[in-house]
């Protein structure tokens, strides 16, 4: 069967819906992006592709996919991927049945990540010590990410604007653009103002900028640049290091150790919600899991009748 025409207009049509009508971030989209090429490229392998692809090819591509190692979290990705493409193109009258209707979800491990305790945090948070310019700028994003709870990838994309330290707010910007106001402790605004305020920024600003989305960034580079995802992501898995915690540390541990600890002190579900910008409280019940065990000694300590 010769490939059906018309598949890559109609990708980029879908793509550019998900922008624009679904408000999906640029890095969602290019995600989309990614999984529907290889599903592509495996079906023009066998004489198919997107647009004439039957349910049971699509369960050969996601089959294929399990027996190659890849991760089940992955290979979910590229099937809600597909769901949504065609999902599109029948509303579209593109085609007049999804062929990943019979399609089998994939099972996925619950990745809850273990927050950590207050001990930990502490010295997660004191592991940078030094005075240095991009040491005074990665304290202030530790204490940032513990603060607000915010995804790495608003953190870097945070704007001299979005901050308002005198009113101890910031304006972060979640998935799908969604505007939200997060309040930052004492401690991080603190933290904040000896790296703006206190010329480790300034030392940080290059002679010339590449771009202006360099010059309005809160977090930069030792070159002046904008703090990228991986460089991020490398200054806190070094100070976890230096910190001495077990196991992988990432910025999402710190998101969930910051929901995780706003809980376990009394702060109500829905606000926890808004805070970390989830569109959905169950997203935000995944967080409280991991206090159950807290719950039940509290429970058994405090409760006249628990032990009786």
């Amino acid at each position: 069967m010769a490939p059906h025409p018309g598949g890559e207009e109609h990708v980029e049509r879908f793509l550019t819906w998900l922008r624009v009508e679904r408000g999906r971030a640029a890095n969602t989209v290019t995600s989309y992006r990614r999984d529907l090429a290889r599903a592509q490229e495996h079906l023009a392998s066998r004489q198919s592709s997107l647009l004439g692809a039957s349910g049971k090819e699509l369960a050969e591509f996601i089959a294929a996919l399990q027996s190659s190692g890849e991760a089940a979290a992955s290979t979910a990705r590229r099937l809600a991927a597909l769901r949504m493409f065609y999902g599109y193109l029948v509303a579209e009258e593109v085609i007049e049945a999804d062929p990943t209707a019979h399609l089998e979800g994939i099972r996925v491990a619950a990745g809850v990540p273990k927050p950590l305790t207050m001990d930990e945090t502490e010295r997660l948070l004191s592991s940078v010590t030094g005075d240095e310019p991009a040491e005074v700028r990665d304290r202030a994003l530790l204490e940032f990410l513990y603060a607000t709870g915010a995804r790495i990838s608003e953190a870097c994309g945070l704007d001299l604007d979005d901050l308002d330290l005198r009113d101890r707010v910031v304006r972060l910007f979640g998935k799908g653009s969604k505007e939200r106001l997060v309040p930052i402790g004492r401690l991080a605004v603190e933290s904040l103002r000896t790296y703006l305020e206190d010329g480790a920024r300034s030392a940080l600003t290059p002679h010339a900028w590449r771009s202006g989305t360099d010059r309005t960034a809160v977090f930069l580079t030792n070159t002046g640049r904008r703090l990228n995802r991986q460089k991020a992501w490398d200054v806190v898995r070094t100070a976890g290091l230096r910190a001495g915690i077990d196991g992988e540390m990432s910025p999402h541990v710190l998101r969930h150790t910051c929901a995780t600890h706003m809980l376990e002190h009394g702060a109500d579900l829905r606000i926890v919600q808004e805070m970390l910008g989830h569109a959905t409280i169950s997203t935000t019940q995944i967080y409280t899991k991991v206090s159950q065990d807290r719950l039940l000694s509290v429970y058994r300590a405090a409760h006249p009748r628990a032990t009786a």
